[in-house]
């Protein structure tokens, strides 16, 4: 079974094991009746195996909707509520005195110098200070009056580049006021991307912070011609000089006075309609130049509606950690669905995340420490990170300690498969594992790529907590499907939300068809309210990835393969673009390759790749530098770290431990890389190889090692 190839290795005596086995059973048996009485567990074995949704009718292709909305999609949040502005001022007037948004005052700040001779700031950070929904919102009214001030018209562009915080979520709720189309751009873009979205925009105004002003806007005003105006969130910048003339750079605060002195006067501010672009957002993508989305009012209020109900008893006890950027859809629903349901939103970075965080100091707190949240989102590549520092520690332990926890580990896995729970396990041995995000986490949202299913199991079962699997586009809003937090299953994205309905759609060149036994297969179609506008000012990419059907329903064409199971729950099997057919004629998924060697302990991220003109595959492989290290030292070979990655024994030896993955996990033998090149330098956001959600960009990365594609390959092909 899965469950038993997931299970860690342990090495106790057979005998002592039968021993344990034997008390384990009969701990089970004993504590089993009391526990199914009282834990309420009857009723989620129940609902994890029932039907989750249904196709509308029995045609091949038909649109499988889930069975809490068959006959009618849902659309609106609450009744009336059919605009953001709208949404945050019912949350006002219902939460009115409760906390919304918290910041961290940073107490004090140093630099900390390495061995290395490098030096890294080191914070340390107090309590979490709070502003409540009635502060939030007189707050955005203040900016949104102000930013009129400086000539910001309604249904006109206006941009924030910025690191997720307070601020970011007040701009956002004055721009949705006002009807001003907020233009999002991720912080880690690169110059040129963010250049092109700016001028695409013909923005007059960007919202950004004083860092990113220094570190980022600075080089690239020149380039933009219209600007006028820039507003940093967090006081003024100490050297703003060098601005081109005609630029004025203006704090959020002063903006704010301007709006409170100037209130509303009697002019009647110019509020949304439903159908209104909210949201103009830059998705980094992992192909060419970022793509501008067009995302409506309704579009944002459907795609919430969905994921509000997949997150049983949402409401004023929930704290929410955002630390995500904003400017991904998957962040920024996340926090529209906290705001809406009067939960607390807590603000973080990833790099002040945790105690052990690159940013804090030693022996100070993190952020999920003080915080204490109660739902996080979180990205594939930020889990697999949590999933190896924690076996990390676990093969340190004594002989005693690890066997103890691998026992727990897997005698916990057991027990989830069947649907059952391990408190005695959770308190005893999970507690300190669970303290890492806080010890209060009781749903873990993951979204924006693939999560394995041993990384998925294991946040389960040392976090103690159900894993939200979810699938969805910036194009659809975020929203497709989430998993149901009874449904423990492994490797599957769910069921479709109640706002929106999918098909599968034949792909004949990659053999995927809806007719396929014993699941129906086939490219994702998106149907619903939360289906976005388009692409701005790209009609021609609008038309080949949007339809709309005779009914009027605007689909997405998403470029994702996927199988619908009896219980009409969705697993995403393969991409269009990631399939590339080898010189003899087989189909390599990329994807797939990279998923079954992303978790090895040697392999910290991994790129496959493969060319028609060949037959067989490469791949680029950023290394754990202290396993590789390890490895190196038993092979007797020395070095720096760049010497280790580029000496082409070393390469031989990472290559025998994928082969090995690989077989095991029952690649065919065209799909096993042949030949690597280790990269010394991680890839990153900043380096312009992944995406912000640490997807890979193929493109990218082929120019970046195109000399060494060149070399594996041979250049006569061979």
């Amino acid at each position: 079974s899965q469950a038993a190839k997931m299970k860690l290795k342990h090495n106790i005596n057979p005998i002592l094991l039968q021993f344990i086995n034997f008390i384990v059973l009969l701990y089970s048996l004993v504590t089993y009746i009391p526990w199914y009485i009282l834990s309420g567990s009857k009723q989620a074995i129940a609902k994890a195996k029932q039907v989750k949704a249904r196709p509308v009718n029995n045609k091949p292709g038909g649109a499988y909707r889930s069975v809490n909305s068959l006959h009618c999609l849902a659309s609106v949040l609450h009744p009336g509520c059919d605009t953001l502005d709208k949404v945050f001022k019912y949350a006002k007037t219902k939460y009115k005195d409760k906390k919304l948004l918290g910041t961290r005052e940073i107490l004090k700040e140093e630099d900390e110098i390495q061995p290395s001779g490098k030096v890294f700031k080191k914070v340390i950070l107090g309590k979490y200070t709070w502003l409540t929904y009635e502060d939030v919102y007189i707050k955005a009214v203040n900016f949104g009056n102000g930013l009129a001030v400086l000539g910001q018209q309604p249904k006109t562009n206006i941009a924030i580049f910025c690191e997720t915080r307070a601020e970011w979520m007040i701009a956002a709720q004055a721009c949705f006021m006002c009807n001003y189309q907020l233009v999002t751009l991720y912080a880690t873009l690169g110059g040129p991307a963010i250049v092109h979205g700016l001028n695409e925009t013909e923005v007059t105004t960007i919202i950004t912070s004083k860092e990113l002003m220094q570190t980022k806007l600075k080089e690239i005003v020149s380039q933009v011609p219209l600007l006028r105006h820039i507003i940093t969130v967090d006081g003024k910048p100490t050297t703003w000089s060098e601005f081109p003339k005609g630029v004025i750079v203006h704090t959020m605060a002063s903006v704010q006075a301007m709006g409170a002195k100037a209130g509303t006067g009697n002019k009647q501010p110019c509020r949304p309609v439903p159908s209104d672009i909210a949201v103009i957002m830059y998705t980094s993508g992992s192909t060419g130049i970022p793509k501008g989305v067009m995302i409506s009012h309704c579009n944002i209020i459907a795609g919430i509606t969905g994921m509000a109900e997949r997150i049983p008893n949402l409401g004023e006890k929930d704290i929410y950690i955002g630390y995500l950027p904003l400017a991904h859809v998957l962040e920024l629903s996340a926090e529209l669905v906290c705001l809406s349901h009067g939960c607390r939103i807590g603000y973080s970075s990833p790099q002040t995340l945790a105690d052990q965080s690159s940013k804090i100091k030693k022996g100070s707190k993190g952020d999920v420490t003080t915080l204490k949240p109660t739902l996080m989102a979180a990205v594939p590549e930020i889990m697999d990170r949590i999933y190896k520092n924690v076996m990390n520690k676990v093969n340190e332990m004594t002989s005693f300690q690890r066997n103890l926890f691998i026992l727990a580990y897997n005698y916990k896995m057991e027990q989830i498969s069947k649907g059952y729970t391990t408190p005695l396990c959770d308190s005893l041995i999970f507690r300190k594992v669970r303290l890492l995000l806080g010890g209060k986490i009781r749903v873990l949202l993951c979204g924006g790529a693939p999560l394995s299913a041993a990384t998925q199991r294991f946040m389960n079962i040392c976090f103690c907590c159900p894993v939200g699997q979810g699938y969805g586009l910036t194009e659809s809003a975020g929203a497709g499907t989430i998993t149901e937090v009874w449904d423990y299953t492994t490797g599957r994205v769910g069921a479709p939300l109640v706002c929106c309905e999918i098909k599968l759609m034949n792909w004949e060149e990659g053999g995927y068809y809806n007719t396929d036994k014993p699941y129906p297969r086939g490219e994702i179609l998106i149907g619903g309210q939360n289906v976005t506008v388009g692409y701005y000012k790209n009609e021609a990419r609008t038309r080949k990835d949007f339809t709309v059907d005779e009914n009027g329903q605007r689909w997405l064409h998403t470029g994702d393969i996927g199988e619908f199971h009896h219980d009409g729950c969705l697993k995403i099997i393969d991409r269009k673009k990631d399939l590339v057919k080898l010189q003899a004629g087989e189909y390599v998924s990329l994807g797939k390759v990279e998923a079954a060697l992303k978790n090895l302990p040697l392999v910290d991220n991994i790129c496959a790749y493969a060319s028609s003109f060949h037959s067989y595959v490469i791949g680029f492989v950023v290394p754990n530098q202290k396993e590789l290290a390890e490895l190196a030292r038993k092979k007797g070979f020395k070095g720096t770290w760049e010497e280790i990655c580029n000496s082409p024994e070393m390469e031989k030896e990472v290559l025998k431990v994928l082969a090995e993955a690989a077989m095991a996990a029952n690649l065919e033998k065209f799909e096993i890389p042949v030949k690597i090149r280790l990269s010394p330098d991680p890839w990153t956001p900043e380096t312009g190889l992944v995406t912000d959600a640490f997807k890979l960009k193929r493109k990218e990365l082929t120019a970046f090692y195109q000399t060494d594609i060149e070399r594996m390959y041979g250049r006569n092909g061979k």
